[in-house]
């Protein structure tokens, strides 16, 4: 029956591709379960889902896949489980990791005919771009912002890529990372403003309903545990207000919890483990601290100031909860206290409790001042518009199986304007992006025997014609330019090269100078004979040169239309952070990116300055 409505929907045609089809879904959270619902409900054959991350109790109200038994387990797996209920003869195939590793190939990229990315951080995306663009295959990308939403169809040499314009710093934070392993300063101060606040004077999420009772072994430890900390936080809100409630908040939050992480040993293999805070040696350190260190925003405190301040803010908001519960005995709902960045008493708890947690992380401390900027900007995620998103993948999918990708859109939800929905003709590759622009070949090497010295000689120099000038990237690092042959005489494998490893070449000889090449390294599974060569190339490929740069114009006069005369502000290039496949990394030099209107933005590969700037959206 469900076929047969799809057959009169869609064609005899179209429907036999999607059910032949295999497809990757990559994130399974807010947009994520939405497009696998209707995926599995359009007659996709084979649908792949991966995601690393698990779910948490805040997910249940926009993540509709999941219920409170699945808390704390993989989103993927879960949702290939629940997924599976609405049609039994999808084949469905699910993975519990990062998408980043090293066993998910370009091989195995180009196995799919089309991607899905649903994912919340730009790293990971950026991934997908490129393995992608190097599998040759096509990529919908999708993401929200509140009431904000945008779906965008990649195809290589066709249409730009997702790093063919620049991108705003990414504010978007998985909650597993907030609640289990924040590593900037901004995952602390959401975990403070928006989990440990409310659990203290607001709506606390162990009033959600009970936890759904099953008979099922697999979940009692899960169910277990969630009681206990539902019961611990039952008891941390009814101590607020007695001599012992500073103590059992910060043990509970600063200590136990902290020493329950350390213990999950899978999530400190690279980088250090987290460090309980103790309260008796913060409370002999502070003994001598002012209330009114709270006043100095624009200081970094220290850990036993921010110590001071946690307890002096705490004792305040306990004092004006119960003002507000005596004020309002006779109302059924309880008072509660909410975040603003302009009440002085809940941002002085946020900034201390973000900034004693940020010293349990080795992650850097912020000013109030700071906090009060980062912490006034933060987006909830917005279930209809994930909806919306995820049927806007699936209608522009439909497109690239009829193999009319050209006709494919640009499309925008926008709550602003005279229409929710808009759309715009997808722009063609930018000549000078990084990501995009090079040649792809692939290179077959024997790696008991393949030096760098056979891949240059042998490859870039006799099969290629490359001259001397050429540098070659792995990742982010130099390996090679003229000025820099101390790897020569390694083999690959000792530089990290392995199978499907990518290598960029970048030429250097001018005025004929080519387009960035990227080398797939495929392993041969025999080795070498006599007469063959370390590392050959599979096919001979044309490398085109790089278009002539446009000459810069001649200043002009200011007109009456120029914002030094108008007082108009003018609009500037975007400086948001690109991604660089350039040697010039190896000196941490800046580039610059025309943006759409011709004007250069300076833009530095600085990954480390992501947590600052620009709303924040808390979703997974």
């Amino acid at each position: 029956m469900r076929d047969s409505s799809l057959k009169r929907s869609l064609g005899v045609d179209l429907t036999r591709s999607l059910k032949e089809s295999r497809v990757l879904l990559v994130g399974a959270g807010g947009i994520g379960c939405e497009l696998l619902k209707n995926l599995v409900l359009t007659g996709f054959g084979e649908i792949h889902i991966i995601d690393l991350d698990t779910i948490d109790l805040s997910n249940l109200n926009r993540q509709f896949l999941f219920r409170h038994e699945h808390i704390k387990k993989s989103k993927a797996l879960v949702a290939k489980e629940v997924a599976q209920k609405f049609r039994s003869d999808a084949k469905l195939e699910a993975y519990h990791a990062n998408i980043m590793d090293a066993q998910f190939n370009v091989s195995w990229f180009g196995s799919f005919n089309v991607v899905f990315n649903a994912l919340d951080n730009i790293a990971a995306r950026r991934h997908v771009n490129k393995m992608c663009l190097t599998a040759n295959v096509p990529l919908i990308e999708s993401g929200t912002t509140g009431f904000n939403g945008q779906v965008q169809v990649i195809q290589k040499s066709q249409t730009e890529c997702y790093d063919c314009t620049p991108k705003e710093t990414p504010k978007s934070f998985p909650v597993c990372t907030i609640r289990s392993n924040p590593s900037q300063p901004i995952h602390c101060i959401v975990w403070a403003k928006s989990f440990l606040l409310p659990e203290l004077f607001g709506d606390s999420e162990d009033e959600a309903p009970e936890v759904d009772n099953t008979e099922n072994p697999d979940n009692a430890n899960e169910i277990a545990d969630l009681r206990k900390e539902a019961l611990e936080l039952k008891e941390l809100r009814q101590s607020i207000g007695t001599e012992e409630a500073h103590q059992k908040v910060f043990d509970k939050v600063f200590r136990r919890d902290i020493m329950r992480l350390q213990g999950m040993k899978e999530m400190w293999k690279e980088r250090e483990l987290p460090e309980p805070l103790d309260f008796a040696r913060l409370q002999e350190e502070s003994a001598s601290i002012a209330s009114t260190i709270s006043t100095q925003d624009q200081k970094v405190w220290t850990l036993g100031e921010n110590f001071s301040v946690f307890r002096d803010s705490l004792n305040r908001l306990t004092h004006r909860l119960k003002q507000l519960q005596e004020k309002n005995a006779s109302d059924q709902d309880s008072p509660i206290l909410t975040f603003d960045k302009d009440d002085v008493d809940t941002l002085d708890f946020v900034t201390a409790a973000a900034n004693l947690r940020a010293a349990s992380f080795q992650v850097e401390l912020k000013s109030k001042f700071d906090v009060k900027q980062m912490a006034g900007n933060i987006i909830p995620a917005i279930a209809t518009t994930n909806a919306m998103t995820a049927g806007l993948c699936v209608l522009q999918s439909l497109k690239v199986f009829q193999n009319d990708i050209m006709h494919t859109k640009m499309v925008f939800l926008e709550r602003s304007g005279a229409r929710v929905i808009n759309s715009d003709s997808l722009n063609p590759p930018n000549p000078d992006c990084a990501v995009c622009s090079p040649a792809v070949a692939r290179v077959e090497i024997d790696p008991e025997l393949a030096t760098l010295e056979h891949l240059i000689q042998g490859v870039l120099l006799a099969e290629l014609g490359y001259g001397e000038e050429v540098a070659i990237t792995f990742g982010n690092q130099l390996i090679y330019d003229a000025d820099f042959t101390d790897n020569l005489v390694k083999r690959l494998s000792d530089l990290g090269i392995k199978n499907e490893s990518i290598v960029t070449i970048l030429d250097e000889n001018e005025p004929d100078t080519r387009v960035n090449l990227e080398l797939v390294i495929i392993e041969r599974n025999e080795p070498s004979s006599k007469d063959s060569k370390p590392a050959t190339l599979q096919k001979l490929v044309e490398i085109p040169l790089k278009p002539e740069q446009a000459k810069p114009e001649q200043p002009v006069q200011p007109s009456t239309d120029d914002p030094t005369v108008t007082g108009k502000r003018k609009r500037e290039g975007s400086s948001d952070e690109v991604e660089l496949s350039s040697h010039d990394a190896k000196r941490l030099a800046s580039a610059s990116v025309p943006d759409s209107k011709g004007i250069e933005a300076i833009v530095l590969d600085d990954d480390a300055n992501d947590e600052e700037g620009g709303a924040i959206m808390i979703d997974d």
